[in-house]
C-alpha cells in the first residue's frame, strides 16, 4: 500500500512538473494563460461572461477548465465565474456547471496536497495561509468545510488543500463540499442571472451580509459546543 502510494505520488508530480513545463515554455500557452489570469484578476463580470460565450458550443467545457483553474491557483474568486455562467448559460444551468466545476477544482486541489505533500501545497497558495487553514481544521475540524464556504471572501480553495494534508478520507470531503457550497452556487446563480448593473451589485452586498451573518451564528453554534465537551470531558 505505501509502495503504491509513493508510485502514485511520484506521478502526480511528474505530471505536475511536466504541465508546468510545457506551461512555461510554449510561448503560445504561456501567453494565453497569461490573459485567462489577467481576465480572471480584473474582476470585470461582462469581460469574463463575453470571454466564456466566444468559444460557442465548447463554452461550458471552457468554463469548467477555468473554474479548476481557479481552485488550483488560490486565491483567485470563484464566485465571479458563477456570476458569468449564470449569464451565460441561465441560472440553473449556471449553478449546475458552476457547482459540478466548483467540486472537481476542490478535489484537485484536495490530491495535489494528498500526493504531494505540504510543499508543493505551500507553493500554490502561502505557508502562511496554509497556517491559517491548519489552525481552522485544528480548532472545528469537519465544521471547516461548512464554514468557510459560508464565507465569500476566504479562499475555499485554501482549505481544499489544506483538508489534504489532514486525515480526512477524500468521500467525506468530497460530501461536505458539495452540501457546503450548494446553496451558495444555487444563490449566486439566481441573482447572477436576473440582475444587472447597480442591482447586482447591490443584491451581492447583501448576500455576503447575510453570509457573514450565517457564519457568525454557526461559530457561535461551534464555539459552544467546543466548551460544552470540555466540562464533560473533565468530569
Amino acid at each position: 500500500m505505501k509502495s503504491r502510494r509513493k508510485q502514485l505520488r511520484w506521478a502526480a508530480a511528474g505530471l505536475l512538473v511536466l504541465l508546468v513545463i510545457v506551461c512555461l515554455t510554449v510561448p503560445p500557452l504561456r501567453s494565453r494563460l497569461g490573459q485567462i489570469f489577467a481576465l480572471l484578476s480584473s474582476m470585470d463580470l461582462g469581460r469574463v461572461a463575453a470571454y466564456i460565450r466566444s468559444f460557442g458550443p465548447w463554452a461550458a467545457a471552457v468554463s469548467f477548465c477555468l473554474m479548476i483553474l481557479q481552485s488550483v491557483a488560490a486565491p483567485i474568486p470563484a464566485f465571479l465565474i458563477t456570476f458569468a455562467n449564470a449569464a451565460v448559460f441561465g441560472w440553473w444551468r449556471g449553478a449546475l456547471l458552476s457547482w459540478s466545476s466548483a467540486m472537481a477544482g476542490a478535489a484537485v486541489c484536495f490530491w495535489i496536497a494528498r500526493l504531494l505533500g505540504r510543499d508543493a501545497a505551500e507553493k500554490l497558495t502561502s505557508a502562511g495561509a496554509l497556517r491559517s487553514a491548519d489552525d481552522f481544521f485544528a480548532r472545528y475540524g469537519r465544521n471547516t468545510i461548512l464554514i468557510c464556504r459560508l464565507l465569500p471572501f476566504v479562499s475555499f480553495d485554501l482549505v481544499s488543500y489544506a483538508a489534504g494534508l489532514t486525515g480526512m478520507g477524500f468521500w467525506g470531503f468530497l460530501l461536505a463540499t458539495g452540501l457546503g457550497q450548494l446553496p451558495a452556487t444555487v444563490v449566486y446563480s439566481y441573482v447572477g442571472g436576473m440582475l444587472t448593473g447597480g442591482v447586482r451589485i447591490a443584491v451581492t452586498a447583501l448576500l455576503l451580509l447575510f453570509a457573514l451573518t450565517a457564519a457568525i451564528a454557526l461559530f457561535k453554534k461551534v464555539y459552544a459546543q467546543k466548551h460544552r465537551a470540555g466540562p464533560e470531558e473533565k468530569s
